[in-house]
């Protein structure tokens, strides 16, 4: 059998391949071929399959993660939607929250969770966490065997639970059969290295579930700052006004401070708050460096610069907080027993109490300058409520601080910040700042919408921000301030301003409390529970609660004085009040910055 070209589908080269090749098959051979070539159809579809099949085993498998943020003034929030988008460039399929947003009950549905948790006060859980910690601690938390999970747990060492509310959330997904992916990461106040690595080792762990064989190599840029300062570069701001608002005869100092902006470019919203890197009362650091033993003048390297110890202890680390996990570092420098203040009452000990206290108490120890300064953090930053508004004021920043003062072991204290501010600083110095974003703590987006604020002392100060806004604004909602201190005569802090909005109009309503202006104390909570009837008509109207201050007694006494009301004047039951709310948390109605 010979092919000829002509009238074949084939071109001359595939007929002389094709002549070559069929005069060698055996019958076999042929029956064979005929057979493959009149069943075209099903060797297509066979290959198609086995094609398939293979895309199939290369693919990577989908993974689904969730990330719950339980995050007071923003910073667990800004780590989750930053770790959610470079999660989701590595094919994850993910879903940030907050931990108010997210139904308890969908747990079941998860494979993978990964909690970011700060710890608020004394070891509490923040604002936004509360449902969902209660609920994972009751008896109606499910089982979830079948849910992998990890914990970024931020914190401050320097409290005595530090990081406990993520340590709490550990503990609970465990005994509740979930499997942790990687080890818990507790963080301190620099917080930012330890982080990124517990995510790198939490992409690592899902590689596994993935197939993929490598992290994605971009990075996951955030919108561009405003400004190139930052925590890690502080911009250095100069004091324009310095003013102690309380009268003579108060027991109180609390400074108005205010500090250009010019040339920064840092920008803030009513809310906000500016954190200032202080130093330490330059006099504490050298009386600590004579205890000690130390030559002031002994080099140490600290940060990657070399200084002298005394420059260290002066600019750089901290020597003002006796923490635990401090005290249980310095042990290993000393022969005399250290076990009963880490094992009895820790917080009764510590509480003020400075490092000259623990060293003159413990010692001697036998170590080298740069083995002591080895053991120190860095001195944190502290956040304040800023005082003004940005779009009336944009080239300052005002502050409301009160000066810390008290006496314990037979010397005299004050605040790292609050002293400096109070006592070192002065008109035409600077200060190292940076601007903090506090997105659980802002105005209403509808100005129309009523605001009940109440603060007592320096809590008075991001309302003073609010009410400046509202008015440089037009804003037209109804606005009412409760504002607590001591005495009228000498406390009433910004009192000629709130006089001034009242009259204008831009604050409606202000209620004040002096609490030793008479026999009986007075305080805010107790202004609230005299109006309740009108307070209650305000949330009826769709009003938003803010409360600033301390967290121990007013806010806790706040929050009280609201149950009673929505309790009396809704007349419904207590647990309908709790339950409200909590719904007024999550609908941003309850908003609170408290310390």
């Amino acid at each position: 059998m010979v092919l000829q070209v002509e009238n074949s589908p084939f071109t001359e080269q595939q007929v002389k391949l094709l002549n070559e090749l069929l005069p060698n098959l055996t019958d076999n051979q042929k029956i064979w071929l005929n057979g493959y070539l009149s069943a075209p159809q099903a060797v297509a579809a066979q290959a198609t399959a086995v094609l398939e099949g293979l895309q199939q085993v290369s693919k990577p498998k989908t993974i689904t993660a969730t990330i719950l943020y339980a995050s007071q003034t923003g910073n667990s929030q800004k780590l989750a939607e930053c770790f959610g988008a470079e999660l989701a460039q590595n094919q994850v399929d993910v879903n940030v929250a907050s931990m108010s947003d997210f139904k308890p009950k969908d747990l079941k549905k998860l494979d993978n969770l990964f909690i970011i948790a700060s710890t608020h006060g004394e070891g509490e859980a923040p604002d936004n966490a509360i449902g969902f910690y209660d609920f994972l601690h009751s008896k109606r938390a499910p089982k979830l065997d079948q849910l992998n999970y990890a914990v970024l747990a931020l914190g401050d060492s320097s409290y005595e639970f530090f990081c406990k509310t993520g340590a709490d959330f550990d503990q609970r997904l465990s005994e509740l059969g979930a499997t942790a992916i990687v080890p818990r990461v507790d963080c301190d106040v620099d917080y930012e290295d330890d982080a990124a690595a517990w995510l790198t080792t939490v992409q690592q762990a899902l590689l596994k579930q993935s197939g993929q064989t490598e992290v994605a190599t971009q990075t996951v840029t955030a919108p561009a700052p405003t400004s190139t300062y930052n925590k890690k570069n502080p911009f250095q701001a100069e004091i324009l006004e310095k003013i102690n608002l309380n009268m003579d005869g108060s027991n109180k100092e609390t400074y108005h401070i205010e500090l250009s902006l010019e040339g920064s470019g840092l920008t803030f919203e009513p809310g906000d708050s500016l954190g200032i890197i202080p130093q330490n009362d330059p006099a504490l650091a050298a009386q600590l460096v004579e205890v000690l033993g130390f030559d002031a003048t002994a080099q140490v390297t600290v940060q990657d610069t070399t200084v002298t110890v005394l420059e260290a202890l002066t600019n750089t680390l901290e020597i003002t907080v006796v923490s635990k996990p401090l005290v249980q570092k310095l042990a290993a420098f000393t022969k005399t027993d250290i076990t009963p203040i880490l094992e009895g009452d820790f917080h009764a000990y510590s509480y003020g109490r400075d490092l000259i206290d623990f060293v003159t108490e413990y010692g001697p120890f036998d170590w080298t300058p740069q083995q002591f300064v080895e053991q120190l953090r860095a001195i944190p930053h502290r956040l304040y409520s800023i005082a003004s508004s940005y779009t009336a004021n944009p080239d300052e920043v005002h502050l409301t601080i009160g000066k810390v003062a008290y006496e314990a072991n037979g010397r005299a204290r004050t605040g790292v910040t609050s002293g400096q501010v109070a006592e070192r600083l002065e008109i035409g110095d600077t200060v190292s700042i940076f601007t903090k974003e506090n997105p659980n703590f802002k105005l209403p987006q509808d100005a129309d919408t009523p605001i009940i604020m109440i603060g007592a002392g320096t809590g008075v100060a991001p309302f003073r921000s609010f009410v400046e806004e509202r008015a440089e604004t037009g804003a037209e909602g109804k606005s009412w301030l409760f504002f607590g201190d001591q005495c009228f005569v000498y406390d009433f802090l910004y009192q000629v301003e709130w006089l001034n909005y009242l009259q204008d109009g831009t604050l409606t309503k202000m209620d004040v409390a002096f609490s030793r202006d008479q026999a009986q104390k007075i305080y805010v909570q107790h202004r609230l529970l005299e109006h309740a009837q009108e307070v209650y008509e305000w949330l009826q109207q769709g009003a938003v609660i803010y409360v600033c201050g301390d967290e121990k007694a007013m806010a806790k006494d706040v929050h009280e004085a609201l149950l009673q009301i929505i309790e009396q004047q809704g007349n419904i039951s207590r647990e309908e009040a709790v339950e409200t709310l909590v719904q007024y948390q999550q609908q941003k109605r309850y908003q609170r910055d408290v310390y």
